[in-house]
């Protein structure tokens, strides 16, 4: 955002705490050096989340026999993503075109993008590739869903597809000027949408068509490494404030409010599923406190613009106890495998995130002075249209993710590996390699 422009911030009053990366779209100013750090800064933090932390925590997370094909897949997409956002990703969702659906693709190639080239006052380039690691790490949260049975090459093609697809026009209608949701005043910050939602969809539809590991709910699968779990768990906690408050695209008053915000929110995600299993299983676990510190982090994420550190912990403690709920439903009532709960925490979280936000940026709750909704809505007006958005990009992301699943097994001749090789661990059978050689 342009913080040194007070009509600006007038202007879009009630849609600036949507704005996110979006608010400075056609502005042209003087290159702001003290905004262009902190992008920096938070572009590098974003990164770390998947590259070391999402990889490690996935790691940890998954057999000894198949913690190599995670952190694998995971530096994979985070190589194959940054190409495709280079070639066509940034047009698509943030390119010129006055579509509510996508950016058109004037911009492929970068086109256009100069060393003077600015996005309101940072450069250009910065918020290109800010924006990259966004559209990086919500394929790589997929993983997660499928781990221990997707063959390396049908996850490959999926990813990239799934980006093109769902991914960057998804983030075209959130984020961008002309997209249809942003239209709207729908609030999401820095991705309940875009990234959690589409990610939690996409992998309880995956988790469906591949079915269930073989031993689901038999044979105990437990996480081989939990040092290696909560390592990177701690790294995402960290990498979050580059996701959140970064989304202020400014160091100022939003993007620190934002961070605190998470903050606190990530701990109250913790303490509540924490506890949750202190008093369901009389002791607390390392594993249920970083996801419940994953559930906080994902559920304040669309709502960190707009509510202050209250908010955060009502969210925080709303998100631990809810995605638990969610977790323990889908695994042991409805028998999804979807291996390390990608949908329970990232795709409810999500959900629930962006639905709050629609109440707690209330001018009485939230960290405005004045109505904090979209411009001339109440809370009920906003509540339905974050209930459009979510519904809209949830019931897109299944029936492109179905479709997509659909033509890469096609392709692939198949997505899953064969009995043997699952058996024997993906380290080996589609790297011929092994995590550990000792």
């Amino acid at each position: 955002m342009k913080t040194t422009t007070r009509t600006t911030l007038s202007r879009a009053l009630g849609v600036l705490f949507t704005a996110l990366p979006a608010l400075a779209f056609s502005a042209e100013g003087e290159l702001d050096g003290a905004n262009t750090a902190w992008i920096l800064t938070a572009t590098a933090l974003v990164l770390f989340m998947t590259i070391p932390g999402l990889s490690l925590f996935y790691g940890g997370l998954v057999r000894s026999k198949n913690v190599l094909s995670i952190l694998m897949q995971c530096f994979a997409i985070t190589a194959m993503i940054s190409v495709l956002w280079l070639v066509v990703g940034y047009s698509i969702a943030f390119g010129p075109a006055e579509s509510g659906f996508w950016g058109g693709l004037d911009k492929a190639f970068l086109s256009g993008v100069t060393r003077e080239s600015l996005w309101g006052n940072i450069p250009e380039s910065l918020f290109i590739a800010f924006q990259m690691t966004f559209a990086i790490i919500t394929p790589a949260l997929i993983v997660g869903a499928f781990a221990e049975r997707m063959k390396f090459s049908s996850m490959l093609l999926f990813s990239g597809l799934w980006a093109l697809c769902v991914y960057f026009p998804v983030c075209h209608w959130v984020w961008a000027e002309h997209g249809w949701l942003f239209q709207m005043g729908l609030i999401d910050f820095a991705g309940g949408t875009v990234v959690h939602v589409t990610a939690g969809v996409a992998a309880v539809i995956t988790a469906i068509t591949l079915g269930k590991r073989h031993g689901f709910l038999v044979t105990p699968m437990m996480p081989h490494n939990l040092t290696m779990t909560i390592t990177g768990a701690g790294m995402l906690w960290v990498g979050w404030f580059g996701f959140n408050a970064g989304s202020a695209l400014a160091a100022n008053g939003s993007a620190g409010m934002a961070l605190l915000a998470t903050h606190i929110s990530a701990a109250a995600g913790a303490l509540t599923w924490m506890c949750i299993e202190w008093v369901r299983h009389g002791k607390p676990s390392g594993l249920g406190a970083v996801t419940g510190m994953v559930a906080g982090l994902a559920t304040i994420t669309p709502a960190s613009g707009s509510v202050g550190a209250g908010g955060g912990l009502l969210i925080g403690i709303m998100g631990g106890a809810i995605c638990f709920t969610a977790t323990y439903y889908l695994k042991h009532k409805v028998k999804i495998d979807d291996s390390l709960d990608v949908f329970p925490v990232h795709g409810v979280g999500g959900i629930l995130g962006t639905f709050m936000a629609g109440i707690l940026v209330s001018p009485n709750l939230g960290v405005f002075s004045g109505n904090g909704y979209a411009e001339g809505m109440s809370m009920g007006s906003q509540l339905g249209v974050q209930v459009i958005g979510i519904l809209a990009t949830g019931a897109y992301t299944a029936v492109v993710t179905i479709v997509l699943l659909k033509l890469v097994a096609v392709a692939t001749a198949g997505l899953r590996v064969s009995s043997d090789e699952e058996q024997m661990g993906l380290d080996i059978s589609d790297h011929d390699e092994k995590g550990y050689s000792m």
